[in-house]
């Protein structure tokens, strides 16, 4: 049964031009609707707003340089050293925000120019070309501020998640991932989003929000045009794809950034007003931290379908703890709480000084979209088709019984278990050959107690990663307890990608 209009948004808008319009922000609806009920508050108000500021990776600006004398038709390009799209004709460009600088990568990226133009700042432009009749240049090199350009607009293809997981990782070493740097044995968790601040949430089943939606972006008005890529409604993963210029934006709400180890990345603030039609839609936007529930993710398990731990609510990410099993566990947001609110109070203003009126969607976002997994043609090998036997040993066995389970096994590499066969640590053969010249006799004094592990899970690739990465030649196999499931070493694996490169 559809909802009962209180009012439309013709008439919110007609109101917006006489002053009279009732604006709140997301979290005052929230207290509003505690006070004094749903029915009450949407009588009362008239829009409310809404915001978030996060890296938003799937963003980019589209530039038009104008044509050059003589005319080149250009191929490759690079901004400030970032090699940028060339998606079309001679002139048009596309700056991916997640695209590094081949002299500075992890430090500066495509996120940063779109920054550096919006700011007013002069970049160095460098394109080449093969040539034609009608286009004969082959090489320019120049430099340009957002003036010298036709058009610069933001174009984001995925942005404004309607939820984020809550990321942490159960490995035994520290992984650099879009969720921040995340500490070994659930040492910390990162988050992303802005509770019941954030634009989807705040309209689930998108009611007002849709292609030609006008919206805060980046310091000023924007639209939606589209459900962004990866759009998966049902699951609450819903997005939006978002256009503006950005010649009138403010690097206050547009901010390039860099995530160490992973890449780089364009921090987005984003502000929807959410027009209150019916009762339906205040009892949404009355919704608060405590009933925004995500789920926390182990992103140390390296496949797209990773193990979730448990929900949470943002009451208690925000509160900077949260609980993973038996322990308390520091929880930090990777978006801007201050920022998310400060794009809510400016929309609520612009609104209240008749400087942005709403705009119905000309076709809402869908709600019924599923996402679909790559298609892939070649499988990947993970470590469970590699794993071999592990030959252990215990911390109390002598050197010489150690060294002669080498000669007599073959190996390079004892793997030291308790006596629930978990990892203690590891001997290798040089170990003992180190040991036996310098006459020591105790195992425990040459364990090396740190070792770097592998999963069965885990992607050969990644393993072989690891093993370039901290020099080393094999890895244990472990479950989620660290019990001994064998062994991998570097030979098996080489053998692997050096007979798949042949065959490919």
């Amino acid at each position: 049964m559809a909802e009962k209009k209180l009012r439309t948004v013709e008439e919110i808008n007609e109101k917006i031009k006489k002053g009279d319009a009732i604006v709140i922000t997301a979290d005052e609806m929230t207290k509003l609707v505690e006070e004094k009920g749903v029915k009450i508050a949407a009588k009362e108000v008239d829009v409310v707003t809404t915001g978030t500021f996060g890296a938003m990776c799937s963003s980019g600006a589209i530039i038009n340089l104008g044509h050059s004398d003589p005319p080149i038709k250009i191929q490759k390009a690079w901004i400030n050293d970032v090699e940028i799209c060339h998606p079309g004709a001679a002139a048009d460009l596309y700056i991916g925000a997640s695209i590094m600088s081949e002299t500075r990568p992890f430090e500066y990226g495509g996120g940063h120019i779109i920054e550096d133009l919006i700011d007013g700042k002069q970049v160095e432009l460098r394109a080449t070309a093969y040539g034609t009749d009608c286009y004969p240049r082959t090489r320019i090199d120049t430099t340009i501020t957002k003036d010298d350009l036709n058009q610069f607009q933001l174009l984001n293809f995925r942005n404004g998640y309607q939820r984020y997981n809550c990321a942490t990782n159960g490995r035994d070493e520290i992984i650099y991932t879009y969720m921040g740097k995340l500490l070994p044995n659930f040492g910390n968790a990162s988050f992303s989003g802005a509770g019941c601040l954030n634009p989807l949430t705040n309209d689930p089943d998108y009611e007002t929000i849709g292609i030609g939606t006008r919206i805060f972006l980046g310091g000023t008005q924007g639209f939606v045009i589209g459900e962004g890529t990866q759009h998966e409604p049902k699951s609450q993963f819903g997005t939006i794809m978002v256009r503006g210029d950005c010649k009138k934006m403010t690097s206050e709400f547009i901010k390039g950034a860099s995530f160490t180890k992973y890449g780089t990345t364009l921090y987005v603030g984003i502000g929807i007003p959410i027009p209150i039609l019916n009762e339906g839609l205040a009892k949404k936007t009355g919704i608060s931290d405590e009933e925004v529930l995500t789920n926390i993710i182990d992103y140390g398990v390296p496949r797209r379908d990773r193990p979730i731990l448990r929900q949470v609510s943002y009451q208690e990410l925000k509160s900077g703890k949260i609980e993973i099993g038996d322990r308390e566990v520091k929880a930090s947001p990777l978006s801007s709480l201050k920022k998310a609110k400060d794009i809510a109070e400016t929309l609520k203003m612009w609104i209240e000084d008749s400087s942005f009126y709403l705009t119905s969607p000309v076709e809402r976002l869908p709600t019924d979209t599923e996402f679909k997994p790559m298609k892939q043609t070649k499988g990947v090998s993970f470590v469970d088709t590699l794993t071999r036997q592990a030959v252990t040993c215990k911390e109390n066995d002598s050197i010489k019984d150690v060294a002669e389970q080498i000669i007599s096994r073959s190996v390079n590499h004892i793997i030291v278990t308790d006596s629930q066969g978990k990892i203690s640590g590891i001997v290798t053969s040089w170990d003992i050959t180190r040991a036996v010249a310098s006459g020591r006799e105790k195992l425990v004094d040459i364990i090396t107690r740190k070792v770097i592990t592998t999963t069965p899970d885990e992607p050969v690739e990644a393993a072989a990663r690891k093993l370039s990465l901290h020099n080393i030649s094999a890895l244990p196999v472990i479950d989620s307890t660290e019990k001994v499931l064998g062994i991998v070493t570097s030979e098996d694996i080489s053998k692997l990608i050096g007979g798949r490169n042949a065959h490919d």
